[in-house]
């Protein structure tokens, strides 16, 4: 997806840069520069719910730089677990890890981003684009010229500061921005700290350039997650179990070249290599309680008790002589990527318009070094869990020390085609054939180890008919596939499931997962007493087969991968924006029916309508948790010579519980938010600027699933007896900065 236009004379633009496979695809909802930083601040996943209704995000570790993004029921998620179904690009690189297919948004620098486009199904686009593609594009000197520099502070302990600088001379350009962020959370014990930079430095001349990017951050989060509805009840901010948190170090270089040849054609490539270091912590509750004289054991499945046993294979002593205990799940991972985009791209003038023809391929080539242990731990007062130096090692894998080598290749030669056919009407065609490779090698035995190999030849087509000057037709079929992830295949069986904190076990292969997707729809501008509206109508229905699910073992705490046989997202999207002067509006609906397609026997042994044997039953036209039926913003701005104003609303339907995908559970509750937004020229470059989130300072909750209260004393609640639990959203919070462009 190249950012340039070809000039009539035939001759491209000073710029190309590729940002995904294939070529720009203008008519995808995307998000600029000065949507992202409306607010005087640079803010992606807000712009991207703000402007676009059929994005929403779920907060599950209520941390803010670890959201789930969820697009067409769709969800590109930071967390091991999640079925991710979103590619993204970065520049032309794969941005999804490939260890898990994880989308770590807190490494993205969001000064720095130019546009972000959201692609529906192609195979184009590889590997994990069930449901589209996330597009991201960054700045140049060239696109952001001058000095800009941000200052702010806020509600909670927020304090945050960026500074960019931009310029370009003759054919080269530089640009350059750091960011840092720190979060004293609204939850309790709950800080978080970001750091992120990045760098341009370009040449381009008439018929060739090269760009060389420089992307780095470093992140301490804190998300501790759902909390008991009645503990929620009594206090808003509370945690359940903590400490929860994940630091990550990242640094990617990627180079870009292109060069021209002739009139018609150009080769453009994106080259990177990068490194993540990814460590987390996680204190949980545990079924381990006392047995025999001193010593400990851990309660199964069946409520019969195995004795508890260290690396060394001995029974653990019982130290807290009754008092509670709890586990410490740690895991660290590092991982180096690299990989290689290249395309060729030839336009040419043909009686019924312009013929562009793509052909390509891409590289994405991974080792990724992980381990895990439990360590016991003491449960707290306050249900912090304090290490008690004992690392768990049960014989029958249940709870055991990981050491794992994952490497992947994935491989991918595609071609694609705009052709028209007659004057108004073109037809485009897309073929991708995928090749994915995933080893893995266990350090600590054999039972880990593993080859798997997945092939499948993706096609798409696509007719665009422009109906009258202002009014365009759209209809379209694409099928693409995603392979199993390390993660998954080291997960993948319910006799030995991992923990929910990555830990893995040696299970049969999954199958990959191919979704079919049909799509329809309309789009067009025009002119009413003054204003300039844009609008838009689609529908799509999207079917995967051999979907990929984490499962609930019958062992509390812990799930496995399993494919799941068929499930389907449709919905319809409708979007208007009208402009007059200094007033736009925009406003957007989507309605996303997401259900499973197979009938299916889960485990859910805390979902109180659960069978006596702790399982639940789900029927075809069950909806999957986690995604609201209907969603729908309105928003307004206000841009005057001295001052700016706006507001927006975003409201949602509820969503079923994780833990309850037969819907037997009531779901989270139905909620409309209202955030306000302004600033004020002080004279010369410098603005003051603030916002308000959640003006009214509604409750409310994006996630839900189960806990089990009758396991964890609750000081707050005392005689809690509700599983249900939350991850609460944010009350109402102000944050006000200064912004200087120079």
């Amino acid at each position: 997806m190249p950012a340039v236009a070809w000039a009539q004379t035939g001759r491209p633009s000073p710029e190309i840069i590729v940002t995904a496979p294939g070529p720009e695809t203008s008519d995808a909802p995307s998000v600029g520069a000065d949507q992202i930083e409306a607010s005087g601040r640079p803010d992606l996943l807000d712009a991207l719910t703000r402007n676009l209704a059929d994005v929403s995000r779920v907060d599950a570790q209520d941390n803010p730089f670890q959201p789930d993004l969820v697009y067409h029921g769709f969800v590109a998620s930071p967390l091991q677990g999640t079925a991710q179904g979103l590619a993204v690009y970065v520049d032309g690189a794969r941005f999804n890890q490939p260890f898990g297919d994880t989308v770590d948004f807190d490494l993205l620098p969001e000064a720095a981003i130019e546009r972000v486009h959201i692609a529906d199904a192609s195979p184009i686009y590889g590997l994990n684009a069930l449901g589209g593609a996330l597009v991201v594009a960054t700045k140049t000197g060239r696109d952001a010229p001058g000095v800009t520099i941000e200052g702010a502070g806020g509600s909670y302990h927020r304090a945050e500061g960026s500074v960019e600088a931009g310029a370009a001379s003759g054919p080269w350009s530089g640009y350059i921005a750091a960011s840092e962020h720190h979060d004293g959370g609204w939850r309790r014990h709950s800080p978080s700290t970001l750091y992120n930079g990045y760098a341009d430095l370009g040449y381009d001349s008439a018929r060739a350039g090269v760009h060389l990017k420089l992307i780095a951050a470093d992140s301490d989060l804190t998300g501790n997650g759902s909390s008991p509805v009645e503990l929620l009840t009594v206090d808003r901010r509370a945690v359940f179990t903590y400490p929860d948190n994940i630091r990550n170090q990242y640094a990617r270089v990627s180079v870009h070249p292109w060069a021209a040849f002739g009139l018609h054609t150009r080769i453009e490539a994106s080259l990177y290599a990068e490194r993540l270091r990814q460590g987390t912590i996680n204190g949980d509750n545990s079924d381990v309680e006392p047995c025999n004289t001193g010593l400990l054991c851990l309660e199964n499945d069946t409520g019969s008790d195995t004795p508890l046993l260290d690396t060394s294979g001995r029974q653990i002593a019982d130290t807290l002589h009754g008092a509670p205990y709890g586990v410490l799940n740690r895991t660290h991972s590092r991982t180096t990527a690299g990989g290689v985009l290249m395309q060729l791209v030839d336009t040419r003038k043909l009686d019924a318009g312009e013929n562009r023809l793509t052909l390509g391929f891409s590289q994405d080539r991974s080792r990724t070094a992980f381990s895990a242990t439990t360590e016991l731990g003491a449960l707290t007062e306050d249900r912090s869990v304090a290490g008690l130096g004992e690392t768990i090692d049960q014989p029958d894998g249940s709870i055991a020390p990981v050491s794992v080598i994952a490497r992947t290749r994935y491989s991918g030669l595609f071609a694609l085609d705009e052709l028209p056919i007659v004057r108004g009407l073109s037809v485009e065609m897309g073929l991708r054939y995928n090749i994915a490779k995933v080893d893995i090698d266990d350090r600590l035995g054999t039972a880990l180890d593993g080859e798997h190999r997945y092939g499948r030849l993706d096609p798409g087509v696509a007719l665009d008919y422009r109906l009258s000057a202002g009014v365009k037709l759209r209809a379209g079929y694409a099928e693409t596939n995603r392979a199993p992830t390390p993660a998954e295949l080291a997960c993948a069986g319910p006799d030995d499931p991992c923990s929910l904190t990555n830990f893995f076990v040696g299970d049969p292969a999954l199958k990959q997962v191919v979704a079919k997707t049909w799509e329809a729809g309309a789009s067009g501008d025009d002119r009413f007493d003054g204003w300039s509206l844009n609008w838009s109508l689609s529908a799509y229905r999207a079917d995967n087969h051999d979907d990929i699910q984490f499962i609930a073992s019958t062992i509390r705490g812990r799930a496995y991968f399993q494919n799941v046989g068929e499930t389907r997202r449709q919905g319809i999207d409708a979007s208007l924006a009208a402009t007059r002067g200094r007033w736009t509006a925009r406003a957007g609906y989507a309605l996303t029916d997401a259900t499973f397609r197979t009938p299916l026997t889960l485990n859910s042994p805390d979902n109180p309508a659960a069978s006596a044997d702790g399982t639940i039953h789900v029927a075809p036209g069950d909806h999957l948790p986690g995604v609201p039926r209907h969603r729908a913003t309105v928003s307004l701005d206000y841009a005057g010579g001295a001052f700016t104003l706006g507001g927006d609303i975003q409201a949602q339907s509820g969503q079923w519980l994780y833990g309850d995908e037969a819907n037997l559970q009531p779901k989270t509750a139905a909620f409309a938010l209202v955030d306000l937004r302004g600033s004020v020229d002080l004279g010369g470059p410098v603005w003051l600027f603030g916002e308000v989130d959640n003006l009214f300072d509604r409750h409310y909750a994006t996630f839900g699933t189960f806990s089990e209260t009758d396991e964890v004393y609750l000081s707050e609640a005392p005689g809690a007896t509700d599983p249900r639990a939350l991850s609460p959203g944010a009350p109402r919070r102000w944050l006000v900065g200064l912004r200087a462009h120079l």
